[in-house]
């Protein structure tokens, strides 16, 4: 996810084009191809050099001023997708066509400047972007109560097991055997294969699940909405077939949209929005989540419950902090106001003495740096309310700590991030199953162990006749 970012970024923000002038100076947009052509690279998203990057942009700028229409400005971005060689023709081609409506539109409607473009996507050293500029959250003015260090359960108290499953990009043409070198980013592809994703409950019984999102492949190229549909409702499903009652979590990852990690704010309304994902989620879920949780699904992917006693569920929709989500870049400062409803559900939360895990996909340490600044003071804030957070999204085995922001030398939460469902370059398909202190009177509600289960790839495809182990 994280790699093929880099491609993405190079791909999709190259077709992003703003009215700033920024060049007296007519630029014939034949010359860009004429350049371009100079490269002689290989296929890889590394070719996207800042010299190059600056170039583009600079072409896009001058021809949006020139002539409005996306379909121009699509044509000149797949010219330079295809003589970058940053991915074979068709995939530029089908990727240009399924981003540029929403990312020009985004593009025209923000707050940033060409020159800071490439500083976006390639980083600082390639120029300078303000997106990241501080905006603030207001926290109550109710003092944060005294900090009680935790202590281990009593011998005997009852422990929850939950199953946290993310990133599962279910892929409907999977078939193995095929090439696992080509020239498209997904291999290992054609024809339709139906995938057993759940099948194996012999680490149960669980407690509850959590399921932090990423539901679709990869082929982020070619996904219209009623593939990201059909794939929810096939996760969904098989969560009910294999899983039976017990309860599920979902929060939504940055694949379930299409085009990929475009999820407009709710002030955004129409067929730009995103109520066509939102209200298909509400269906699917509407048997694991209350009336109330709906509610505010259907509005902004975000939503709580209560799942026991005296604990509540958070499921945050990070994508309202992602910096590939191109939609910030008309508002970025808290984005459906969900960091507002965090304060208001933990701020109740401590009023009734109630313990709060919070569930989402990206990590808050890889958000814009104005919204995990704001995550990272409400964490601070609410440190005895607060006891688990769980994310996905990088397809590996992390964690994040955060510290106390007068001293940063204690810790006051963990942030667990787990491995991915599906496999990845050079990774294990994996999961985890957490074991947090259960329902009792007192209950911290906290992760006191964890068991983390993969499959060896390279050990299966030696033993290609016997079950995985």
């Amino acid at each position: 996810m994280v790699p093929f970012w880099g491609f993405l970024s190079a791909v999709i923000l190259s077709s992003c084009v703003s009215s700033w002038p920024i060049s007296d100076k007519p630029i014939d947009p034949p010359t860009l191809g004429s350049q371009l052509h100079q490269l002689g690279l290989k296929f890889g998203w590394r070719n996207f050099s800042c010299s190059t990057c600056k170039i583009i942009f600079t072409t896009l700028d001058i021809s949006l001023n020139v002539d409005s229409s996306q379909e121009m400005v699509a044509s000149l971005v797949e010219k330079a997708c295809m003589k970058l060689r940053l991915a074979e023709s068709n995939v530029c081609h089908q990727t240009i066509q399924l981003f540029k409506h929403d990312v020009i539109t985004a593009w025209v409607l923000s707050v940033l400047r060409p020159s800071e473009i490439c500083g976006l996507i390639l980083g600082k050293d390639c120029g300078v972007w303000d997106i990241g500029s501080d905006w603030n959250i207001s926290l109550p003015s109710k003092p944060k109560p005294p900090v009680i260090p935790p202590v281990p359960p009593p011998p005997g108290s009852p422990v929850s097991r939950v199953l946290f499953l993310t990133d599962l990009h279910w892929d409907s043409e999977y078939l193995p055997g095929s090439p696992v070198n080509c020239e498209e980013p997904l291999c290992c592809r054609k024809p339709p294969f139906q995938n057993g994703l759940i099948k194996d409950k012999k680490k149960g019984p669980f407690d509850r699940v959590y399921w932090t999102g990423d539901i679709p492949a990869h082929n982020v190229w070619q996904q219209t909405r009623a593939d990201q549909l059909n794939a929810l409702k096939t996760i969904t499903d098989l969560f009910r077939k294999y899983l039976g009652t017990v309860p599920v979590y979902p929060a939504v990852g940055n694949h379930e949209s299409t085009p990929v990690n475009s999820f407009p704010p709710p002030s955004v309304h129409g067929n730009e929005s995103s109520d066509w994902l939102y209200h298909e989620m509400s269906q699917q879920w509407q048997d694991w989540l209350p009336p109330s949780a709906l509610e505010t699904l259907r509005t902004g992917g975000f939503y709580t419950v209560q799942i026991g006693p005296k604990l509540r569920l958070v499921s945050l929709n990070m994508n309202f902090c992602a910096l590939e989500n191109f939609w910030l870049l008309i508002n970025y400062t808290d984005p459906a106001g969900q960091l507002k409803w965090l304060v208001d559900i933990l701020q109740e939360a401590e009023n009734q003495g109630d313990k709060v895990h919070i569930i989402g996909h990206i990590p808050p340490g890889l958000c814009l740096k104005s919204w995990s600044w704001n995550y990272y003071r409400i964490v601070n804030r609410y440190e005895s309310t607060i006891t688990g957070q769980f994310f996905g999204h990088t397809h590996v085995d992390e964690f994040e700590i955060f510290y106390d922001e007068e001293t940063l030398t204690r810790p006051v939460s963990v942030a667990f991030v787990s491995p991915s469902v599906t496999t990845f370059i050079n990774l294990n398909p994996g999961f985890r199953v957490y074991q947090i202190d259960g329902d009792y009177p007192e209950s911290s509600h906290m992760v006191l162990d964890h068991e983390k289960h993969i499959l060896n790839l390279t050990e299966a495809n030696t033993k290609a006749l016997e079950d995985p182990q």
